[in-house]
């Protein structure tokens, strides 16, 4: 797996799936006294108590117990079409995962941190990062590999990234707005970036988590930051709560399903009285209440 890193698959994946051997080695030193089984022996039985064994031994949650589990069936699979299993022994063994509420910043927030006065050049950066994820819908991962050729000016004049999500490989397209432009040029001359020299100075994954939370600190909010608060941030206070059809959203998000981007709709519960306002300022000037029905 991590000669595919890259190529079939992500450095995040990698380590997820690193994660789960761990737990799994420890499930079967404690359950049967070893580190290490034939596939043959995976059986339905064997996995419930691996599922009670994450959540009970190792205090995960619903959804991350169900992540390796995931990653468990995926290794099975491989058996499976490889000839060393017969039977799927995860047949029938539901892996859906709960939906949970998806933290977002609100304008107010995003605008505090846009307008802290920073000294330290180490945070200047960290927080120009973040803004330009929430303004952007990047991850981190694609943060870091953004390239010179992915890149493009349209003929308005308008910025564009186009690029490959490092998750899922699908293809992603995204308008640069003012904020994030002003971004790229303050640490980049786009006239003299080579198209492999990356965009931005992205700092490794550990130091921008630490460096967030002092932003975090500075700017006064509760919500901890992270490039997945500020890919929501996009999704719903950027894009959504202004009028941005979904599709577009999905398509400049790089989901394979639009059901994945339905996820944000569902939590964004302002925009549906906003949408209602909008919806009673067009209808009452056309349809109103008769004086018969006023009595």
């Amino acid at each position: 797996l991590k000669q595919l890193i890259g190529i079939e698959t992500s450095n995040g994946n990698y380590y997820k799936f690193k994660s789960t051997l761990k737990y799994m080695r420890e499930f079967l030193k404690k359950e049967f006294k070893v580190t290490d089984i034939p596939l043959k022996m995976v059986n339905r039985n064997m996995i419930v108590k691996f599922d009670i064994f994450l959540k009970t031994q190792k205090t995960s949650s619903f959804n991350t117990t169900i992540k390796h589990l995931q990653n468990f069936k995926r290794i099975v699979m491989t058996g499976i079409k490889n000839g060393w299993i017969r039977l799927n022994p995860f047949l029938d063994f539901k892996l859906t995962m709960r939906e949970v509420d998806r933290p977002y910043l609100t304008e107010t927030e995003l605008q505090n941190i846009i307008n802290l006065e920073i000294l330290v050049p180490r945070l200047e950066l960290v927080r120009d990062l973040f803004v330009f994820a929430s303004f952007s819908g990047l991850s981190y991962a694609d943060l870091f590999k953004l390239k010179g050729s992915e890149i493009e000016r349209d003929n308005k004049g308008v910025l564009w990234i186009k690029t490959r999500r490092q998750k899922t490989k699908t293809r992603s397209q995204i308008p640069l707005l003012q904020i994030p432009t002003f971004i790229i040029e303050k640490y980049c001359d786009l006239s003299l970036l080579a198209a492999e020299q990356k965009v931005l100075p992205v700092l490794s994954n550990q130091k921008l988590n630490a460096y967030l939370k002092e932003i975090q600190d500075l700017a006064k909010i509760e919500k901890p930051l992270t490039f997945h608060v500020a890919r929501h941030t996009f999704a719903t206070t950027v894009t959504m709560m202004n009028g941005v059809p979904i599709e577009s959203i999905s398509k400049m998000l790089g989901h394979k399903n639009i059901k994945t981007t339905q996820h944000y709709a569902r939590i964004v519960d302002s925009k549906i009285g906003n949408d209602m306002s909008e919806l009673a300022s067009k209808i009452g000037a056309r349809i109103t209440l008769s004086p018969a029905m006023l009595g």
